[in-house]
């Protein structure tokens, strides 16, 4: 039996049905949030309503959790949970229980956006400059090195808060007063993408790879989007991920300017886009499972067609509370 949990489920349906579908007849699937209103918990096999990640003894009930139902595999679905699953790995391996999750150096460059512009520089692939220090960007735009507009946004943050695009040194110098921790990033003028990457949890290398181009973005998720492929970028991004060492399934925002890829951002998890990927056939579900069974997966990048587009639409569910 393939027992898999699902944390924060959230409004992710779609990859609770996914997992479902994979798991059918040999295993169940297990959702969690802290609100009775999260409708991808009734798409699971069973829902299991949870305190906040923020409250003392969360870490133990998930443990107890993954004890009583016989949990194979776990992941999250949210950001601030990934760190405690990448450093509870152990305590979570001793109750028989496989966190899918990159390891947790990985995933806190991945949470801190200066800390991933130095390692991406580091390993000579392009990507948007960024300034944590005000008079150093200041310098740099006297030079010519870089010139508005810029994105300022929170060095740590998500989900694509309190990211402000400004115009002028005096719209930077009061976000960056106002608020502790503000990077000041490059605008990337170009065309946008996000790539679907999973990384075999026993060989360390990429197996599979699904690019789109973002139509719409919508909350800092991508709304409308449509398949594409490139094998300079499949390189480009493998070489980068088994450079720093993720693990299971991240999440890359892209972007290409002037003919040129350059890598932004890192989400060591499902993204809200994963959904065009799996219709288009790249099932990272079932390459999870393979690797839960003690399998490893085959290499299979790009195995999709281009120009299929998704549309993402409302969809409601009703219940008796």
């Amino acid at each position: 039996m393939i027992n898999i949990l699902i944390l924060s489920a959230g409004t992710r349906n779609k990859v609770v049905q996914y997992f479902r579908k994979e798991l059918e007849g040999k295993g169940r699937v297990y959702a969690t949030d802290c609100s009775e209103l999260a409708p991808a918990i009734y798409e699971a096999d069973e829902a299991i309503l949870v305190p906040r990640i923020t409250e003392p003894g969360y870490l133990e009930k998930i443990l107890d959790i993954c004890r009583e139902k016989e949990i194979t595999g776990v992941f999250s679905l949210i950001d601030p949970e990934l760190t405690m699953l990448a450093e509870h790995r152990e305590e979570f391996l001793a109750v028989g229980t496989t966190p899918i999750i990159s390891p947790a150096e990985a995933v806190a460059i991945s949470f801190d956006k200066y800390r991933m512009f130095e390692k991406l520089t580091e390993l000579g692939i392009p990507t948007g400059r960024c300034f944590m220090d005000l008079q150093e960007f200041e310098r740099a735009v006297e030079k010519g090195e870089i010139a508005y507009p810029v994105f300022v946004k929170p060095a740590k943050g998500s989900a694509s808060i309190n990211i402000n695009k400004v115009t002028c040194r005096e719209e930077v110098e009061l976000l960056c007063r106002h608020n502790e921790d503000m990077m000041i990033q490059e605008y990337m003028d170009g065309t946008e993408y996000g790539a679907d990457v999973y990384v075999d949890m026993l060989t360390g290398k990429v197996t599979s790879i699904f690019v789109k181009e973002k139509v719409k973005m919508r909350a800092g998720e991508t709304d409308k989007s449509v398949s594409v492929k490139d094998a300079k970028l499949f390189g480009l991004i493998k070489k980068f991920v088994e450079s720093v060492g993720f693990c299971g399934i991240i999440d890359i925002d892209i972007f290409k300017v002037d003919g040129t890829y350059y890598i932004s951002e890192v989400n060591p998890r499902f993204g809200g886009g994963y959904p065009h990927a799996y219709a288009c056939g790249v099932n990272v579900p079932a390459q999870i499972i393979r690797n839960l069974e003690g399998a490893a997966n085959e290499e299979n990048i790009g195995d999709y067609e281009e120009n299929i587009c998704m549309m993402k639409y409302n969809e409601i569910m009703i219940r008796k509370l």
